[in-house]
């Protein structure tokens, strides 16, 4: 049910908005001319529900508070404008605002503008309600991740805003959801030396205040963070996406430290306490991204002040909290997990994957003395199994030692909680939400992928290594994310098929790469029994896996076969990386000698990855979820590596659409994906 006006009010109080109530259609009053260039980040919307949504810009001044008009309207030429409302500007926001206007009408389009005291517009703004809570209508939103702009184009955004403009209303986008990464907070500066592979270093800017790690400057103030968000929103795509629909967004790591966690600034060259630098990278944050959060301030004009120091952490709770207090201000002072309902058919859960996990427990040294790992990459599965479980593990009789071949060290893990990514508030919470959702589909909006990645080093030819791999022991290849976070995802998945929830899906960000496949707490040997989807979706721009290999990995390595083939002629290698990890590592060897597909997927081992059903390590450009009363289906939009800004209006070609389909179903049935190449050629993926 829609909200009333009282109810709108005390949500609107509730977060600080600033507020523009819907009401009778007339023609504009503004003077309104469009002047972009005062307005050089554009406008965007976020987080609707059925009745109100976000509304923001920017608009800097020399100094002093101002007050901005905004406009909403039933038609693009604001003939029928149904709320007008002040909008606040000050430097204490960086000139950003936030206004949330309310009693719309649910799944209606609406189109907006800023406009200043003296006439000056911003650009035109397009955003769109959701349905209502019992409306059957199906409902179509994309979902993109790891847009860095230091080394690519975002040339996705205008695939998917031409597709959108072709596509018939009732096959439009209702949202799009961003999982992360929507900076890059590494930022490499064209002088500092050559680029990474075949990309081109492009100017994003120049950080104040800069922490210099190698070659990337990083932000330690709202200052430097504020300057990386407005590089990357200069981008004229990124600007004609946010214009065109509502963005709900998640954050990753790189809005605020590449390998942090909590409030831990961390990369590979360092690590350190980084409250001061937690709390300005949520200060950036909320300033460019509407969403329904709530500052420290209680308003929506101006984050507000968290006084914090720099302090180690030295205690963590059974949860995984540093109990720290800086610490625990630095991660409270913006909370963004939360969940929006879109009709019948669909539940978005939300998670904050980096400020609660604890610390990571395959950082322990003690395990590199069982063998030398980094010839090929892998680990034993069965060992990261008893590091995340720590305590917990073998129902709490965790083994004293971890053990390979013979060789044996002390496990450092026996007396520790489990690894927790969620953190035990959040965790409740989504287990809450998930467990009591009316919607036909709940879609878990995970930052990081859940599918394990394992191989199965046990069949590599005879003499490639020095140890030949123990025969039933898998390999991981991927510590650090929910594929390897055996414990709580086993935990969730669990009340999946306990509650008997159907309807159960994944949609994650972060791996630069596109994965299709099935949740199962377990693989074999364990007892394999899926209780949901999980899709991960290529990267915008960011290098990926496949990239990485064809420039790092000789062509004389013996290792080789298990990432690429080189075929005669052929202008790049294919990547055998994705083959071994749905068919094993025979196939690989098999498809680098003989190029035979069928030949090669004959020697696929079946256990090595009954969850997968189509792995892109090379992936770039998005994708889409259309879910009706029916069915769910995910489709992989696979751009070009995007090195240079296409001029096409479509964006550029497209390397291939690939569709998966799953009928909604019933409790203790397994669902069952059913895949569809709608154009160009995915080479080893499937």
């Amino acid at each position: 049910m829609t909200a009333s006006r009282r109810e709108f009010v005390q949500l609107a109080a509730a977060m600080g908005a600033a507020l523009a109530w819907g009401g009778p259609a007339q023609a504009s009053r503004t003077k309104w001319r469009e002047v972009g260039e005062l307005f050089p980040e554009g406008v965007a919307s976020g987080d609707p529900d059925d009745s109100s949504v976000i509304l923001w810009t920017r608009r800097p001044y020399s100094g002093g508070r101002r007050l901005l008009t905004v406009e909403v309207a039933e038609d693009e030429a604001f003939r029928h404008v149904v709320a007008t409302a002040r909008a606040p500007v000050s430097a204490a926001s960086d000139w950003t605002t936030r206004v949330l206007v309310g009693q719309l009408k649910p799944a209606r389009t609406y189109w907006y503008r800023f406009t200043d005291s003296a006439g000056n517009g911003s650009r035109i703004g397009r955003t769109r309600t959701a349905p209502r809570p019992d409306d059957p209508r199906p409902v179509k939103f994309a979902f993109v991740s790891c847009s860095g702009i230091n080394e690519g184009k975002l040339n996705g955004y205008r695939r998917m805003i031409f597709e959108d403009e072709q596509a018939r209303p009732e096959e439009q986008l209702d949202f799009v959801l961003h999982l992360g990464d929507f900076i890059y907070e590494v930022v490499q500066y064209p002088e500092d030396g050559k680029p990474r592979y075949d990309r081109k270093v492009y100017e994003v800017a120049r950080i104040p205040d800069a922490l210099k790690v190698s070659i990337f400057h990083i932000p330690t103030t709202v200052e430097g963070y504020r300057a990386v968000w407005k590089g990357h929103l200069a981008d004229p795509d990124l600007q004609d996406a946010r214009a065109r629909w509502p963005f709900v967004c998640t954050w990753d790591n790189h809005e605020f430290s590449w390998q942090g966690y909590q409030s831990v600034l961390k990369n590979p060259k360092f690590e350190q306490p980084g409250q001061t630098i937690k709390v300005a990278a949520n200060q950036a944050w909320f300033e460019f991204i509407p969403a329904r959060v709530r500052a420290p301030s209680g308003t929506f004009d101006e984050f507000g002040s968290v006084p914090v120091k720099n302090v180690q952490i030295e205690k963590f709770d059974d949860g995984g909290l540093g109990l720290e207090p800086n610490n625990i201000a630095a991660i409270n002072s913006l909370k963004i997990y939360r969940a929006l309902r879109y009709g019948r058919h669909l539940d978005v859960l939300l998670t904050d994957e980096r400020s609660y996990r604890g610390p990571n427990p395959f950082e322990e040294s003690a395990t590199d003395k069982l063998a030398d790992w980094s010839d090929y990459g892998m680990f034993p599965d069965d060992v990261l199994q008893m590091l995340d479980g720590g305590r917990a593990f073998n129902s709490g009789n965790p083994p004293a030692e971890l053990e390979f071949n013979g060789t044996k060290v002390e496990n450092p893990a026996k007396d520790n909680p489990p690894q927790t990514i969620l953190g035990a508030t959040q965790k409740a919470w989504f287990k809450d939400r998930l467990r009591n959702s009316g919607a036909t589909w709940k879609i878990w909006a995970s930052s990081q992928c859940t599918l394990e990645q394992r191989a199965d080093p046990e069949n590599f030819p005879a003499g490639l290594t020095k140890q030949k791999w123990p025969r039933g022991r898998f390999a991981n290849v991927q510590g650090g994310d929910f594929g390897s976070a055996w414990v709580e995802r086993g935990e969730i998945y669990d009340l999946v098929r306990d509650a008997k929830i159907t309807g159960f899906a994944i949609v994650a960000g972060d791996l630069h790469s596109f994965w299709a496949g099935y949740a199962s707490a377990q693989l074999p040997p364990g007892k394999f029994q899926p209780v949901g989807l999980s899709f991960t979706g290529g990267s915008m721009t960011s290098v990926g896996a496949a990239e990485a290999h064809e420039y790092t990995i000789k062509k004389d390595d013996k290792f080789r076969p298990l990432f690429l083939a080189d075929r005669s002629g052929a202008p790049k290698p294919e990547h055998t990386y994705n083959m071994m990890l749905r068919h094993g590592v025979r196939s690989c060897f098999e498809y680098a000698k003989s190029f035979d597909k069928a030949k090669a997927l004959a020697l696929s081992n079946p256990d090595v990855a009954p969850h997968l059903k189509f792995v892109d390590i090379g992936g770039h450009g998005y994708a889409t979820v259309r879910v009706t009363s029916e069915e769910m289906r995910t489709e992989f939009v696979c751009i070009p590596r995007p090195v240079d800004r296409s001029e096409r209006p479509d964006g550029g070609p497209l390397r291939y659409r690939i569709a998966h389909t799953a009928k909604l179903w019933r409790p203790g049935e397994p669902p069952k994906l059913v895949q569809q190449v709608l154009e160009g050629d995915p080479g080893l993926s499937i």
